[in-house]
């Protein structure tokens, strides 16, 4: 089957489009704004990209599109498509679906489905569980939103049958890491481990991503209010996470955070599974240490310890969740904990894009995903907490990017998610609203620049040796950190 997808370079869409590279499809697709590192994958796996959404895209004549999120009926101020092709694909009657809807029937099928949902967190709680199972030889196939540096791709199909509790597969991409196998299961579906996204299907399918995965398995991380382009109130996200509660069958479970009243309020409103809580102190599973080094305990008993080079509450949070999720498919806490040991987390999570040497101190700049008022305030204060009593400024570099920065509707929180930066610098170019208003309480620790011109201008100017630069958006930001380490070089 030859497929065109339409929106390709998002992470969802791209590691759909690997999953059906590696099925024997034929995937070709298009996009606009297209930066790393799904283009990157993209392009190692012989996939063709079109720039763009012309319509001259149906003449490829594939058997299906694939539509993404990303595209839309609007029109632009000249009156013509924002999005041609999809009028073309309409207007010829050519068959098309969405994402979600085609990984559910041609990969989901007959597989059981462990799906991490949750405002925060998802990404780096899929890819630990995935390195979970894959550490106990269960071969999962797996759809992350990022690239997990255990395995180097952000998808692949894994395992696609069992017989008598082994595990069956087919040529894969990514080399199976030396690992013991777990002793069988009375599972009997191959596992696939999903990162599970709240937002929309697709124009014309507006329930969330997330309903048409039917877990056996589902982790409820947290839940903020989030995506206001769509939501118009957290209850709104709060009836689509009960809409997932609802797909779960009665010999699946559910593992929820016991710290977040909004998911007790989604428990509260039905449940038909089993349940396992974390978090909390009456959860079935705790932890006992700081963040970097603790004991997993499962009900008040200790069941394994996590060492590892991660930092912050939140990730201690979310090995928990990761070791509650695969103890349903058989793997023991004590196995789970110890191969979070050697986890390496996800691109652009902390990632250390470069250092500077300067006399008196290194400048080091990272790449982060966080976007979010809640995510920028716990990436930092998990920096802060790491650097300790040690000397060096914390300079956070933030793009208001997300549809729900870009309305303004958390701009309020910006000055909250700061504070435990020494200098913050904030990319105004695009916004509708005052981001210097915005920032106006923290006084002279906050700087705006109107492009990323200016803002490398201004970051490198003011970084001293020793300073941890953080750059922190869900899209490329305008290629900011290859430019900011060559500002930063020429200046030392």
């Amino acid at each position: 089957m030859h497929i065109h997808i339409l929106g390709i370079c998002g992470t969802f869409m791209g590691g759909l489009a690997a999953l059906a590279r590696e099925a024997g499809h034929r995937v070709t697709g298009c996009d606009a704004g297209v930066y790393p590192p799904m283009s990157d994958q993209l392009r190692a796996l012989g996939i063709d990209l079109i720039e763009g959404f012309s319509a001259s895209q149906l003449d490829l004549k594939p058997d299906l599109f694939v539509v993404g999120n990303v595209v839309s009926r609007a029109r632009l101020a000249s009156g013509e498509p924002k999005f041609p092709l999809m009028e073309a694909i309409m207007d010829s009657s050519a068959p098309y679906t969405s994402g979600p809807q085609w990984l559910a029937e041609h990969v989901l099928q007959g597989r059981h489905v462990l799906a991490v949902a949750g405002t925060h967190g998802k990404t780096t709680t899929t890819a630990m569980l995935t390195w979970i199972l894959e550490s106990a030889g269960h071969q999962p196939g797996f759809l992350i939103g990022g690239v997990p540096m255990n395995f180097g791709v952000s998808a692949r199909l894994g395992a696609t049958a069992v017989d008598d509790g082994r595990f069956a597969t087919e040529p894969s991409q990514t080399p199976a890491s030396p690992a013991k196998r777990s002793e069988p299961h009375a599972m009997a579906r191959a596992p696939f481990v999903i990162e599970a996204d709240e937002y929309d299907t697709a124009f014309f399918d507006k329930r969330s991503k997330f309903v048409h995965y039917r877990p056996r398995t589902a982790i409820l991380n947290n839940l903020e209010f989030d995506h206001a382009d769509i939501f118009d109130d957290l209850a709104a996200i709060e009836r689509q996470f009960h809409h997932l509660v609802r797909t779960v069958p009665a010999s699946g479970r559910v593992v929820v955070n016991g710290l977040e009243e909004s998911l007790e309020r989604v428990l509260h409103k039905g449940l038909w599974s089993e349940v396992r809580s974390f978090g909390a102190t009456v959860s079935d599973f705790t932890a006992r240490g700081e963040p970097h080094a603790f004991d997993v305990l499962q009900q008040g008993e200790v069941a394994g310890r996590v060492e590892w080079d991660l930092t912050g509450q939140h990730n201690q949070l979310n090995a928990l969740a990761a070791i509650a999720a695969a103890e349903h498919v058989g793997v023991p806490p004590a196995q789970a904990a110890k191969a979070l040991g050697s986890f390496q987390n996800v691109r652009r999570r902390m990632e250390v894009r470069g250092t500077v040497p300067r006399a008196g101190g290194v400048i080091t700049v990272y790449d982060d995903f966080a976007h979010h008022p809640t995510a920028i305030r716990t990436t930092l204060d998990g920096l802060r907490r790491r650097l300790g009593a040690a000397p060096g400024r914390i300079l956070a570099v933030f793009e208001p990017r997300s549809n729900t920065m870009k309305l303004g509707t958390m701009k309020s929180q910006l000055p909250w998610s700061l504070e435990s930066a020494d200098l913050a610098f904030c990319h105004a170019g695009g916004l509708d609203w005052d981001a210097t208003e915005a920032l106006a309480a923290m006084g002279a620790r906050a700087r705006v620049g109107r492009d990323i011109d200016e803002l490398v201008q201004q970051v490198s100017a003011a970084a001293r040796p020793g300073d941890h630069i953080v750059c922190m958006s869900n899209g490329g930001f305008g290629g900011i950190h290859p430019r900011l380490l060559q500002a930063l070089q020429a200046s030392s």
